[in-house]
């Protein structure tokens, strides 16, 4: 089994973290001297620096507990906190497998760590035995999968057998909840998952992204995150979502029923020569002139992302409303391509 201290880095061991006012006292209080605010104002006072009201909230629909669980000022915020925990500048590699979600790499190269890529198989799964056959510190994978769509297979056997940390992104799990492993972080003190309130929540603006983990990563993190890294607007709005189960569940089934609409209405479609199963809220289809097509929407005023760049002639298409996707429907059944 991976022994947790001995991958975090030594200066992280060590550090002392920053105590803010807010952390220091018990109890209730009704006069806040301590932490150098205006008095006046109606935002006049510094978040809870632990969220702690969303922190339970999560723990009880999640069914973890609240100390395998925190916030982070976006995912991205996660995983640049995850490098910068376990990887030594110029000594330490992560393992990324493109094509995936490319802040993967950004983060990387910010912190000076070397990546090493594994890319994905034909049918877009994890090459286990490459993945495998690098040390690494920190393993990237992204289920369901960015830009492909796709969950990713034979993950436990990689935690099985990964001598370091394993990062699974799980952003659009929401849509098929039934493939999360979240249940693994128990059996596995190495796994750390990341979700986020951008895509079935909504909350794309207030930038929040969840890490379940190990309590001792969960700790790590906490030492080392920014003390106000959620602020006080964002942590009411969530507690708001989270306590209206009822409508998160009838936007995630909207959006479900209309990828399958737009899954059947592509295929129809002259030019286009594959559309992917998907298991998030997007679809990726491939053409024969992605650049082409992109333009073609963009003057239409419809904008989808192209990933030519990345996967040859391919364009991935998020699932809109009704009528967005009725447009782009329309838009792609006169196309000339």
């Amino acid at each position: 089994m991976v022994n947790i201290e001995n991958l975090v880095r030594s200066n992280i061991r060590a550090l002392k973290p920053y105590s803010s006012a807010r952390q220091e006292y018990d109890g209730s209080a009704g006069i806040f001297l301590d932490a150098n605010e205006s008095p006046y104002g109606v935002l006049n006072r510094y978040p809870d620096p632990l969220q702690l009201l969303v922190r339970n909230k999560l723990s009880q629909l999640k069914g973890v507990s609240i100390d395998q669980l925190c916030l982070g000022n976006g995912s991205d915020e996660v995983i640049d906190l995850i490098i910068r925990i376990f990887c030594e500048p110029q000594m330490d590699k992560v393992i990324i497998c493109p094509p995936t979600y490319g802040m993967y790499e950004v983060c990387a190269g910010i912190n000076n760590v070397e990546v090493i890529y594994s890319p994905l198989l034909k049918d877009f799964q994890p090459d286990v035995e490459s993945i495998l056959s690098n040390k690494a510190k920190v393993l990237f994978l992204c289920s369901p999968n960015n830009p492909t769509g796709n969950c990713l297979n034979r993950i436990e056997e990689i935690l099985l057998k990964f001598e370091g940390i394993v990062f699974i992104d799980e952003a659009y799990i929401d849509f098929c909840k039934d493939r999360s492993l979240l249940c693994l972080i128990e059996k596995y003190p190495n796994l750390i998952i990341s979700q986020t309130f951008s895509k079935a929540w909504g909350h794309a603006g207030l930038r929040v992204g969840v890490a379940y983990a190990d309590k001792k990563i969960i700790d790590l993190i906490l030492k080392v995150k920014p003390p106000y890294n959620i602020n006080e607007l964002s942590q009411q709005h969530l507690l708001n979502s989270l306590n209206d189960i009822e409508n998160y569940e009838r936007n995630i089934q909207s959006v479900l029923i209309e990828k399958q609409r737009l899954f059947i209405e592509l295929n129809k479609v002259d030019g286009i020569e594959n559309v992917y199963p998907s298991d998030a809220n997007f679809l990726l289809i491939r053409v024969k002139d992605a650049d082409d097509l992109y333009n073609y929407l963009l003057r239409r005023g419809i904008v989808v992302r192209n990933r030519n760049s990345i996967i040859s002639n391919c364009v991935r298409i998020t699932i809109g409303s009704p009528n967005e996707n009725t447009e782009l429907i329309d838009a792609l059944k006169i196309y000339k391509g």
